[in-house]
């Protein structure tokens, strides 16, 4: 007797998300630096006005437990502590009259502070 096994594949929102526009203004960013041995690393730290603040920055370290993700060459880290809190985030760049910079969309922030730089 043999049991017939259906697997479904299910959409997931694993880990942050990049959008072609913050992609290619990463890899613009790092081509000026003349540097290919470095990744965008995304972390969330205690402080800002709502309790947690995010950190963007170049880096080029591997850390114990990093989950990486690489979006057509751009390679994008966050560590396992700020990895919960940042799942599903997407992280885009805007550049309007009113705004320049790297935005986050989190699904999990339940409130945030006027800067946008600050979440709870």
């Amino acid at each position: 007797m043999t049991a017939d096994v259906t697997i479904q594949t299910v959409p997931t929102t694993d880990g942050i998300e990049l959008t072609s526009t913050a992609a290619s203004k990463v890899k613009a960013l790092l081509e000026a630096e003349g540097r290919d041995d470095l990744a965008l690393r995304v972390a969330v730290q205690p402080g800002g006005c709502s309790g947690l603040r995010y950190q963007l920055f170049f880096d080029d370290r591997n850390l114990d437990g990093d989950v990486t993700k690489d979006f057509g060459g751009v390679g994008v880290v966050t560590d396992r502590m700020s990895a919960p809190y940042l799942n599903g985030a997407t992280i885009d760049f805007v550049d309007t009259i009113e705004k320049q910079g790297f935005t986050i969309d989190n699904p999990n922030a339940s409130g945030s502070c006027a800067c946008g730089d600050s979440f709870n």
